[in-house]
């Protein structure tokens, strides 16, 4: 019974410690125009043979790809459920050995999947889309873009092969220009064509060939088909800032005359993207709950796309009277993400403090943050503001202050979360005491009351220039910290977004000219201390470095 149990327990041991291998899958089909499209989200129940245990699941990502690590042996690979796309169904079910000691390669392709039409013993093309992520994705991915605004990160869509895009309002704000995000290496400038804050939609303008591969999607207007009913199947694209696009889906649970409520739930930072019904035509536009409604802690909002109709109208009219805006590309993120170990390193080998390189300006605060010093102040400081109180000559106000550059982020604090490698130049507008409020504390002294300082903002910031050497450096992003002084006043900070590699040693002299909202015209231009230079370089320098 004893050498039973051990037998059991070595086989056990030899599974457990059996090597692992390789199988990447990559499913694609071919459209209608004979262009091979990768299959994104799509499912697949992976078993071995003869089956011992329940089958593992695998879904593709964006590039139709999986990669799964399995015990040598047969398996079969089969879809969870058929792909439904332009009006046929697709379903694979593939039997294959996995060897020891190699990489395995799975290719789904049209040629090897059963096919059926759409209506023909498969589900219908509207049930498939309830339950089909992969359909809707395929067809509408390219046309849902990511959207940086000055203040903030959302969605929009293709409207128009023109180049015109539909996005809320609330995204835009009192920008002219923004940014979308075509894909990881592709950005182009958007000009805001129409706006309607009362109506919460904005259409925006791109170079017509920046969005060429991708089709404009079906508006599904109320009179124009079956309008959105109670418990209506919906679905949404999002871009999320730090991941792949998805798709989620929910309920309709109420429609009004000018939005939809649904039990959807979509993140903040993808909001301003479509919502479509189960046939994929867009009914509605995902916008940030209204403050005043009811339905704020229990259902989704969506502006209806009838309410974009007129605005649509207005941006075709201008389009009419003026040049396509410049598709040149934008700057875009390093493709390599920060690595925490060497940020670890980086951090621990600095002597000193972890507080923000600084620059004087007549009216802002300008710190220059790098990731080392975002890091060190996140997971250190206590430590870090035991070195600032051991500096001479900081008081308690400029130790707060700086500590503050680089731990507070406010509406960017998610882009900052993840330490993407560039540098954050912030401007911050300095707080003045009135000549009169100092004169009323002097006097307030004189009859033994101490008041504290009352300080107001000197200027808040408008824009930025830098340049290295004679040439204009173009941010990655140029945010803007909004900070709320009332309910509808706010005071705005910059943060300007820059590759680590565009401002260093090598441009000789690196300038800053800063305007602020009271003399938008009138710069204030900065010379940035070259041993600053070399200090952020030797921070950037182990991931400048690193191999690519």
């Amino acid at each position: 019974m004893a050498f039973r149990a051990w037998l059991v327990a070595a086989v056990l041991l030899i599974n457990v410690a059996q090597p692992l291998d390789v199988l990447r899958i990559k499913v694609t089909i071919v459209d209608a125009d004979g262009h091979a499209r990768p299959v994104p989200r799509h499912a697949l129940l992976i078993s071995e043979n003869p089956s011992s245990a329940p089958p593992r699941q695998a879904v593709t990502s964006l590039d139709g790809t999986a990669e799964v690590r399995l015990r040598p042996g047969n398996y079969t690979v089969e879809s969870d459920e058929p792909l439904i796309f332009q009006g046929k169904a697709y379903q694979w079910r593939q039997t294959l050995d996995i060897p020891a000691g190699r990489v395995t390669s799975l290719e789904l392709t049209a040629g090897n999947a059963v096919i059926e039409p759409a209506g023909s013993g498969a589900p219908s093309a509207s049930s498939a889309a309830s339950g089909n992520a992969s359909a809707l994705l395929l067809d509408w991915q390219n046309s849902v873009l990511s959207i940086w605004s000055p203040t903030a990160h959302g969605s929009g869509f293709l409207i128009d092969a023109r180049g015109l895009i539909a996005t809320n309002q609330r995204l835009v704000g009192k920008a002219t220009m923004l940014e979308v995000q075509l894909s990881a290496t592709e950005k182009v400038a958007a000009r805001v064509l129409s706006k309607d804050p009362d109506r919460n939609v904005a259409i925006l303008w791109i170079d017509p060939k920046a969005v060429a591969p991708a089709h404009p999607v079906k508006l599904a207007y109320a009179d124009a088909g079956p309008p959105p009913a109670d418990r209506d199947r919906v679905f949404a694209i999002s871009t999320p800032m730090h991941d792949e696009k998805s798709l989620s889906s929910g309920t309709v649970s109420r429609v009004n005359t000018h939005t939809i409520l649904s039990d959807i739930r979509i993140d903040e930072d993808s909001l301003g993207g479509p919502l479509f019904n189960a046939a994929g035509g867009v009914i509605a536009i995902t916008s940030p709950d209204d403050d005043t409604s009811s339905a704020r802690s229990s259902a989704f909002r969506a502006v209806r796309i009838d309410e974009a109709r007129s605005v649509i109208a207005d941006a075709e009219t201008k389009m009419l009277k003026s040049e396509a805006p410049n598709g040149a590309p934008l700057p875009v993120e390093p493709p390599r993400p920060s690595d925490d170990e060497a940020l670890k390193e980086a951090a621990k080998r600095r002597t000193g403090s972890l507080a923000p390189y600084t620059v004087k300006a007549a009216d802002f605060d300008v710190s220059l943050i790098t990731p080392v010093l975002v890091y060190g102040t996140r997971h250190q400081v206590e430590s870090v503001s035991g070195r600032e109180r051991e500096r001479g000559g900081r008081n308690a106000a400029e130790m707060q202050a700086s500590l503050r550059a680089v731990q507070d982020f406010g509406n960017w604090e998610d882009y900052v979360r993840d330490n993407p490698p560039v540098l954050l130049i912030r401007a911050t507008p300095k707080l003045v005491e009135s000549l009169w409020t100092t004169i009323a504390r002097g006097a307030a002294q004189t009859q033994g009351v101490s008041l504290p300082p009352i300080k107001r903002i000197k200027a808040g910031f408008s824009r930025m220039q830098i340049v290295c050497g004679d040439a204009e450096v173009t941010p990655i992003h140029p945010f803007k910290i909004e900070q709320r002084v009332g309910e509808n006043d706010a005071v705005y900070e910059g943060l300007y977004v820059v590759d680590p590699a565009a401002i260093g040693p090598h441009c000789g002299t690196v300038k800053l000219t800063l305007f602020s909202d009271k003399n938008p015209e009138k710069g204030d231009t900065r010379v940035i201390d070259p041993k600053i230079l070399q200090q952020i370089w030797q921070d950037f320098g182990p991931y400048l470095a690193a191999p690519k």
